[in-house]
């Protein structure tokens, strides 16, 4: 009995004491090209928070990276399309003031010609931050080739509060 107890407390002792640590990542500035391609929308509010994700930590210390440093590009070519018309700006005030602020410290914001055309939308009706390109696939391909990670934001529709997960 009296190893069993010993054995029991030698299993459980690393369970007590085990703590994560925290490392602070070397982080190089940054060449990303950020993929949005969502069937809704209104989603590109939850994919705006992937970009405020890199680049806020980047700002600060200890990295203080400059946003002029950081390469950062954002590919719109589903639905989210909508977002960036001028016409819709009262809709999606939110998104489009947000993408005005990144696009202010640097991050390019690009449409893809083809599904502009699909949605029946021209140069003329984008924000005027808004870049439009010949191809989504072309560009991804062509940034790729440059050395640009490519990050596609899945987005979750949460359907339990983080309490209740905890």
């Amino acid at each position: 009995m009296r190893w069993l107890c010993i054995a029991l407390l030698l299993l459980f002792q690393p369970l007590a004491q085990a703590a994560g640590t925290y490392e602070e990542t070397p982080y190089q500035p940054p060449k990303t090209l950020y993929e949005f391609y969502f069937d809704n929308p209104d989603y590109i509010n939850s994919a705006l928070y992937w970009l405020r994700s890199q680049i806020n930590p980047l700002m600060e210390p200890p990295y203080n990276m400059q946003p002029e440093d950081m390469k950062i590009i954002v590919l719109i070519h589903g639905t989210e399309i909508a977002t960036v018309v001028t016409k819709n700006y009262e809709k999606y005030k939110d998104a489009v003031d947000r993408m005005r602020y990144y696009a202010s410290l640097g991050v390019d914001f690009r449409v893809c010609a083809l599904a502009a055309q699909d949605y029946g939308y021209s140069v003329k009706d984008f924000q005027d931050f808004i870049k439009v390109v010949p191809s989504a696939m072309a560009e991804m391909s062509y940034w790729q080739q440059q050395g640009y990670a490519m990050i596609s934001p899945r987005i979750l529709i949460r359907t339990q509060s983080l309490e209740s997960t905890r």
